[in-house]
């Protein structure tokens, strides 16, 4: 067997489960799930399956379901059994707890109660993209789930645009083609972006290429699985000789010399004094 069985502290153990392949699992993992005195999951019959794979015994110990639905009720279970000195194993269905998973109102209750958190890491969705998508990973903004509504998820976007680092998101293969056309929309249709459906699992596929293209190759297809998408950041465009001129007569033929100015060095990310002058002296 690859886990032990050894007393563990009392206090709660986020416990990183494998998003694919089960053997994924670190053996640390394994000695906590073996060892907790109490486990909780957010899917029960997932934490079994993967117990059983690994062959560590559940036993005559507490499993409790913990989940977004039922984090009122059983919170106060769980803290009863940490505050009794006992040792509690909370495991994501799949991946790393509170990334885009159940925990955060588990965890903010703990340390308020002056408990000890801490985890046993392991597999991520977004790491394990951000490894292999080919887009820089020196800087990443991980979003989560953008909303299901167009207008909201339009918006989000926009907040999003100008940040500088790497975008990250989860998405459902039902909304995939429709987050990719927004995308392509509010943050541009030659961003780079990169689809990981499928991650560590058999039929693994890692898309790449502008969103105009990921956009127009998805929509002729059917598709399922867990989704990642990642987008590159924002570039800085080289500007020609004459570009900021040309924008700046065009921009004052409708606006005053202030507000011309003002449009033009934000769309090009100048110095406003230095356009404004330049306005100025095209007014003239």
């Amino acid at each position: 067997m690859n886990y032990q069985i050894r007393p563990l502290s009392a206090g709660l153990y986020f416990v990183a489960t494998p998003i694919g392949t089960a053997r994924d699992i670190t053996l640390r993992a394994l000695d906590v799930l073996a060892s907790a005195d109490v486990l909780a999951a957010e899917d029960t019959r997932t934490l079994r399956r993967l117990m059983d794979i690994h062959g560590v015994p559940l036993a005559d110990r507490p499993l409790i379901a913990y989940h977004d639905h039922n984090g009122e009720n059983a919170r106060p279970k769980l803290l009863r059994h940490l505050k009794d000195g006992k040792s509690v194993a909370y495991a994501s269905e799949a991946g790393t707890p509170l990334v885009a998973d159940p925990g955060f109102a588990l965890a903010q209750g703990v340390i308020e109660a002056g408990l000890p958190v801490t985890s046993a890491p392991g597999p991520s969705a977004m790491i394990t993209a951000l490894s292999i998508a080919g887009l820089p990973t020196d800087r990443f903004f991980f979003a989560g789930f953008l909303p299901t509504a167009k207008g909201q998820r339009r918006a989000v976007l926009t907040e999003l645009r100008d940040t500088p680092a790497t975008l990250c998101f989860y998405e459902s293969p039902k909304r995939l083609v429709a987050s990719l056309k927004d995308m392509a929309l509010v943050l541009g249709e030659q961003r780079p972006a990169a689809v990981c459906r499928e991650l560590t699992k058999k039929f693994e596929e890692i898309s790449r290429g502008t969103l105009a293209e990921l956009q127009e190759q998805y929509a002729a297809r059917s598709i399922k699985g867990e989704i990642v998408i990642l987008v590159d950041r924002q570039r800085k465009v080289a500007l020609a000789e004459g570009d900021v001129e040309a924008a700046l007569r065009k921009a004052l033929q409708t606006l005053s010399v202030k507000d011309a100015a003002a449009m033009v060095a934000e769309a090009y990310d100048l110095p406003r004094r230095e356009v404004y002058q330049n306005a100025l002296k095209l007014s003239d």
